[in-house]
Formats: C-alpha cells, sequence, structure tokens
C-alpha cells in the first residue's frame, strides 16, 4: 500500500466544514455530552498521526486535538488509546515513535511520557499497572504511569504480542507471529506465563470475549502468505468450539457489540474491489461466515477501522484513502442507515467511545 508524506492538518471542523485551528495551547471547543475518539496512524515515518475528537450530540469534530492543546505533533504512528482505571486521564500508544502519553482527559494536554519499544495496545489492571504489547520484539511490557516508569518485561514464546485481553482472572496475549498457533495466558500476580490454548489458525491477532465467556481470536497475516482465520474456544476447557476460514479474503479489526451477542469485522480488499471487502457482521451462534457485506465498501475504497458505539449501537466505519490525505468516518444506525460523516487526520484505524 502507497503512502506519501502529507502535510500535518491541525484544525477544528464544524460539521462537515473545515477550519483552521486555533493558534497552539488554545483551549478546545466546549461542547455537551460524550466523545468518541478517532485514533488516526498517520502515513508511516512521516510523524503525522493525530487524534480527532468527535462530538456525536453536536456534530462538532476537532480534527487534531493533541496538536491544538498541546502546541505539537502527536508523532509517528498513532495506534490505540485507552482509559486508565480510577483516574481523569488517558494512555495513548504511539508506536513508531517508542512511546506512551499520558493525556488529562477534560483538556487533552499532556501529562506524561514513557519511553516504551513500538508500543501496540494497552489494558490496564490499575491505574498504577498497565499491560502493553509491543511490536518486534517478544516481550509484553509492565508499565507505571504514575511513576511514569516500566515496572518489567515479560518474555513471551513467540515475537509480536498483539492483541490482549484481560479475562477469567488472567491476562491472554496473541502474540502476531506467523509460527505462533496458541493464544497465552499471563497470571497477573507473577507476570508468568501460565496457561495456552490451541488455534485452528497461525498468527493470533486479536482476542475478544462474547456474552457467554467464550474467546474469539482472529489469526492471520496477509503480508505474509497466512490466511486468516476465526476461532471460538472455550477458555474454561481450551477446546476449540468452531473455526472459520476466511479464504482469499482477508479480515482485520473484528470488535463486539454492547452485548456482546454479535461480532463485526472487516472484510478488506487492498485494490478497492467489489468482493469481500466491506463491514460484515453475525451472531455468535452463526455455524458459517456471512456471505454479503452489511455495510459493502464502494469501489476503489476500503475501509481500516471499525467501532460499535456501547451505548447506543451505532457503527463507526474509517475510511484511510489511501493514506495519502485525510481520512473520512461514516457513522451509520444499527439497521445500517447512515447517520453521519466528518473528514479526520490520516489513516484513521481505531476508535475509543467515552463512557
Amino acid at each position: 500500500m502507497s503512502r506519501s508524506l502529507v502535510a500535518l492538518l491541525i484544525g477544528a471542523v464544524w460539521g462537515l466544514i473545515s477550519c483552521k485551528s486555533k493558534p497552539a495551547e488554545m483551549p478546545l471547543p466546549q461542547a455537551s455530552g460524550a466523545r468518541v475518539f478517532v485514533v488516526c496512524e498517520g502515513a508511516y515515518g512521516n510523524g503525522n498521526s493525530a487524534l480527532t475528537v468527535y462530538y456525536p450530540d453536536s456534530g462538532i469534530v476537532v480534527a487534531d486535538a493533541f496538536a491544538q492543546a498541546n502546541g505539537r505533533s502527536l508523532g509517528d504512528v498513532f495506534q490505540s488509546m485507552t482509559s486508565l482505571p480510577g483516574s481523569d486521564q488517558f494512555l495513548l500508544c504511539i508506536n513508531n515513535s517508542d512511546r506512551l502519553l499520558v493525556l488529562e482527559k477534560s483538556s487533552l494536554q499532556e501529562r506524561a511520557e514513557l519511553l516504551v519499544p513500538k508500543p501496540r495496545y494497552a489494558v490496564p489492571a490499575s491505574s498504577s499497572k498497565v499491560y502493553v504489547s509491543s511490536l518486534f520484539g517478544p516481550y509484553v511490557y509492565v508499565v507505571n504511569p504514575q511513576s511514569q516508569s516500566i515496572s518489567t518485561r515479560i518474555t513471551m514464546p513467540y515475537k509480536n504480542p498483539e492483541g490482549l485481553l484481560l479475562a477469567q482472572g488472567k491476562l491472554w496475549v496473541a502474540p502476531w507471529d506467523t509460527a505462533a498457533t496458541h493464544i497465552y495466558a499471563l497470571d497477573t500476580a507473577s507476570n508468568e506465563v501460565v496457561d495456552s490454548m490451541h488455534l485452528s489458525g497461525r498468527g493470533p491477532q486479536e482476542i475478544l470475549e462474547d456474552a457467554q465467556g467464550m474467546f474469539w481470536v482472529l489469526s492471520g497475516n496477509d503480508a505474509q502468505g497466512v490466511a486468516s482465520k476465526l476461532t471460538r474456544l472455550n477458555p474454561n476447557t481450551g477446546m476449540v468450539i468452531r473455526s472459520y476460514d476466511f479464504s482469499p479474503a482477508v479480515a482485520i479489526k473484528p470488535t463486539m457489540n454492547a452485548a456482546r451477542d454479535t461480532l463485526y469485522f472487516l472484510e478488506i480488499d487492498y485494490q478497492g474491489g467489489s468482493l469481500h471487502n466491506g463491514v460484515y457482521r453475525m451472531n455468535i451462534q452463526d455455524v458459517r461466515l456471512p456471505q454479503q457485506a452489511f455495510i459493502p465498501a464502494q469501489g476503489l475504497q476500503y475501509f481500516w477501522g471499525l467501532g460499535v458505539h456501547p451505548r447506543n449501537g451505532t457503527i463507526y466505519v474509517a475510511d484511510p484513502k489511501g493514506f495519502t490525505q485525510k481520512g473520512r468516518v461514516k457513522v451509520y444506525q444499527p439497521d445500517g442507515h447512515i447517520l453521519d460523516s466528518f473528514s479526520t487526520g490520516v489513516g484513521p484505524g481505531y476508535f475509543y467511545f467515552e463512557p
């Protein structure tokens, strides 16, 4: 996928109309209602990632809220964000900049920085203990945002720890290594690997838990010729309940609705073809993958981000537009009808919904 240099755009978008941003370190717009945060990766190596903030109640959009609040760019490849429990802070993973950023929730101003190699996703066990997955090495890092330090580094059986899930009293880790055929459990007291479960595919990426307490693991790596597969597991027995083979399709970004009885995911055609390209959904009891897209991508288009709002079930879909210009998010009602649309920073790929 070709990604070229794009000038960093810092601004506020009101409704569907773009305008220039205010000077650095100006306060963010005062708008009511919970926010939706769009994590915009930027074009790899260009340092033009951004945090776009959307206010669903009013339609207000701030295209690069971090830069507006802090007077500088966010960094290179903004991967994900989460909330620190029991605090008024967010934690952001800036992958290619090798750092975690701690932001004050209300102002989005930076309060701390932690240096962590290639951070991908973060799962807090508490406000002072956060597990962070990391690209390239075989490590999961345990960090303390309060002391701004790495507490320990856990060596996993395979490289590229990716998806993390805190469930069943353990931290489950998906090592996105094409040689890996298991997910692994860490004891959160000892930080040691204590269990594993075999999958029907290789290269696990993401782990989700459904309403019945069963795990769903998406595996595969299209760039390395490993087909996408989905495995439903019983964590109590370690047994595979059902497996789903996407071949020849490529699947990414699985997510659940609030009830956790419906799974959504993207099938992606990087050339923008009409087959296997769009948003798909299925009930957790379905024995087959859906054959038709619930929200199809248009010609010469593919999607990169997907989220389902836990409050009202609205569906957020991100179009990166080839990572060569501003991306765009479309918001759909649960029945698939379009509700809203707005511009974002470059490469929107992840959503965080404010409770």
